[in-house]
């Protein structure tokens, strides 16, 4: 198995499309054409990551924050960035980076946050907008079933929970053939007049070449003519953060505890609790400051995140307890999670779980 192909495999689950624009993910190190001898899967890859690579024999390090994130300018071994990087390229492995693409997928960091606290999951915090297209094409009524069935399986017609949806009405078309043209139905030169479906499905940002490809070869025209337009509503299972809730409401007191048990906490920062239940609640894994508003606007109990600075606990002002679990604490199953998912997907190979904790912060 080549690397693209292990590539492939995690584009297909966490596009880089939805990657956020300042983030730097893909593959950063590495020929993609290389065959795989093994995969590390890593929060972070540092030098004593790419060492464990070596020592396990994994020529692929798939890391969630990319150890590349602002442009390198020389490549010296005067940062553990370049260390990092050096020796991954004289030991020839390949590092790939999933981070945002992960963050903001319905079964991503967040889920996992939620699954880990025993809470179900319901809606994404923060939609991710101009992700989805309506595409509006015309086919023979004969043809409309057919067409359909390609275009959902090229992944067109998906809405939150729904699958195969779609909207299509009965009428004519015309058309004339050309000279030059080789027309599937009607003559050259003259008029033809077809009854036809008029099909419209919604099409997520990552399939929209696979479902115009469908599109095209499935029908039975020369000339498809059809519409793919931008539309402002947000993809409800794709973007930041995660609401969820418990079955049973928690007193404050056993939510912090669950937080710092579950997370494995050194140590948890929050605002003025305020003597309300904790039912519905919502996460953010990593860097979350700029979630508050929205945690405030879903109206739920409690927001967990990390990395937030003082004056972020005022904004709580008494709405919701705000809790600050650490940077590392909220993305650390993160890896477990990809190594889960392809290991159900690669069977031929070990995918390893680094055992290096990258944590960079102690506690007293």
């Amino acid at each position: 198995m080549q690397i693209k192909e292990v590539i492939a495999l995690l584009e297909q689950w966490a596009p880089r499309s939805y990657a956020e624009d300042f983030d730097n993910t893909g593959l950063l190190v590495g020929d993609s054409a290389k065959t795989v001898s093994g995969i590390l899967v890593s929060l972070d890859c540092l030098e004593a990551v790419v060492d464990e690579a070596v020592d396990k024999g994994c020529n692929l390090i798939v890391s969630f924050h990319p150890i590349i994130f602002k442009g390198l300018k020389k490549l010296t071994g005067a940062d553990y960035v370049q260390r990092a990087v050096l020796k991954a390229i004289k030991n020839d492995i390949a590092i790939y980076a999933i981070h945002t693409a992960l963050d903001n997928n319905w079964e991503g960091v967040n889920h996992q946050i939620l699954e880990t606290l025993g809470a179900q999951k319901s809606s994404v915090l923060i939609p991710k907008a101009g992700t989805l297209k309506k595409l509006i094409t015309y086919a023979p009524q004969q043809e409309s079933k057919a067409l359909l069935d390609a275009l959902f399986t090229a992944g067109a017609g998906a809405i939150g929970q729904y699958s195969e949806c779609a909207f299509t009405s009965e009428g004519e078309g015309s058309f004339k053939p050309g000279a030059d043209a080789n027309p599937a139905l009607g003559s050259k030169g003259q008029r033809h007049y077809e009854k036809e479906t008029r099909i419209e499905v919604l099409v997520p940002q990552h399939c929209e070449s696979r479902v115009v490809s469908a599109l095209i070869k499935t029908h039975s025209y020369e000339e498809v003519a059809y519409d793919l337009i931008p539309i402002s509503n947000t993809n409800k299972q794709l973007g930041m953060g995660m609401i969820g809730s418990f079955e049973n409401p928690l007193s404050e007191a056993e939510f912090l505890a669950l937080l710092k048990s579950r997370m494995h906490c050194g140590g948890i920062r929050h605002s003025k609790l305020l003597g309300k239940p904790i039912e519905k609640i919502a996460v953010l894994g990593g860097s979350g400051a700029f979630g508050i508003s929205a945690a405030k606007a879903a109206g739920v109990d409690a927001y967990v995140s990390a990395d937030f600075k003082y004056h972020d606990f005022f904004s709580a002002e008494e709405q919701l307890l705000l809790v600050d679990i650490g940077h590392y604490e909220s993305e650390q199953y993160t890896k477990n999670l990809i190594v889960q998912y392809l290991s159900k997907k690669i069977t031929n190979f070990a995918v390893l779980l680094s055992e290096i904790n990258t944590n960079p912060i102690f506690y007293l």
